[in-house]
């Protein structure tokens, strides 16, 4: 898996390892059969994300230790379904994406175009400023 390829063609990166996320609690947005939801969309949380996503009955915030699952926060990084991300997108609440550490795979489902769009500004990406769009 270490080769794997990003939306942008180059090394998948980690996307978070605090909290820990990726389908295989790796911190990276690795896909495999066993993902059916394709956990491939590295986002950062918003806190309107993630009452969106409580609304729509996917309870993002409170912890679920059976699933080694943290809850998550404004602010925290966290590898996303990508069907999920792209509903979210259309209803204008799509969290910001971070563009190399969100996996190739996830361009079966999601235009680069729109991955792009909302890609996270930070000083990582040069020229750009620092708020999500």
């Amino acid at each position: 898996m270490s080769d794997a390829r990003n939306v942008l063609g180059g090394l998948l990166q980690v996307c978070s390892v605090s909290p820990m996320t990726g389908f295989v609690r790796d911190g990276v947005c690795h896909t495999g059969p066993q993902d059916i939801g394709s956990h491939t969309v590295c986002v950062q949380m918003t806190e309107a994300y993630l009452d969106y996503s409580l609304q729509h009955g996917n309870d993002l915030i409170s912890p679920a230790p059976e699933y080694d699952f943290p809850g998550l926060q404004p602010g925290d990084r966290w590898c996303m379904c990508a069907a999920r991300w792209l509903q979210a997108a259309e209803d204008g609440m799509a969290p910001p994406v971070v563009l190399d550490a969100t996996h190739a795979r996830a361009l079966q489902k999601i235009a680069l175009g729109d991955l792009q769009y909302h890609a996270l500004r930070t000083p990582d990406y040069p020229g750009q400023d620092f708020t999500p769009r």
